[in-house]
């Protein structure tokens, strides 16, 4: 494991995009939520770019095999579906395989499908939603391992993400390091806050007028 996969591990969502605040940086995919399991979502993101059949040649695969077979623990496929509702952009046996493999999710900016299989194997999903028509005949895998989009968000091959019920958030791979920093930081001075409050300060007090400015860089 590396170690910002690692001290992802420490972090959650929120305190990711808030550092991505301090930063200026953008980072948050809006719209996609967790639609299998509970468990977060941390790694390395392996990526995937699907289109409307026709629209590219046909690379002689179904979509997300090359991804999948290219990854393992540590890492999370990241499907461009083009925020399509309308056809599925990942399904069960996809998820069999990632499963076997370790992967540690899924994350599709557009439908899935199988969703209870991938809720028996354990294996986070995230998504704008389900819908059962198959990828079959109306989408096909343009390319892999390529920058990609995600719901306005560029994405690269090796970039981190970091996914649970607040939402989902990637964070460049050459700002990795600076970003943690700062998402620590975060975590840090809401832990204060925490124990502040559990110790009976006003709330008002707590979350006075510093609040409004924690995230300003000095």
């Amino acid at each position: 494991m590396s170690d910002i996969i690692a001290r992802l591990q420490a972090v959650d969502a929120c305190a990711v995009s808030d550092a991505l605040d301090t930063l200026g940086l953008p980072g948050v995919a809006l719209g996609l939520e967790r639609l299998s399991t509970q468990k977060p979502v941390r790694g390395r993101v392996t990526t995937v770019r699907l289109v409307p059949a026709g629209r590219a040649a046909p690379s002689g695969r179904h979509l997300g095999t090359a991804a999948v077979e290219a990854s393992g623990a540590g890492d999370v496929i990241v499907v461009d579906h083009g925020g399509r509702n309308d056809v599925s952009g990942w399904g069960g046996n996809l998820s069999l395989a990632a499963a076997q493999r370790g992967v540690e999710g899924v994350i599709v900016d557009g439908a899935c499908r199988d969703l209870d299989e991938s809720r028996d194997l354990d294996l986070p999903v995230f998504a704008r939603g389900a819908v059962p028509i198959t990828a079959r005949g109306r989408v096909v895998e343009q390319d892999w391992n390529i920058p990609v989009t995600i719901s306005g968000v560029e994405v690269h091959p090796g970039d981190y993400v970091i996914a649970d019920g607040s939402g989902v958030v990637f964070i460049p791979a050459d700002r990795g390091a600076e970003v943690l920093d700062a998402a620590e930081a975060v975590v840090e001075r809401e832990r204060q806050m925490a124990e502040q409050i559990r110790q009976g300060v006003p709330i008002s007090q707590v979350m006075g007028a510093k609040y409004e400015t924690m995230l300003e860089k000095a």
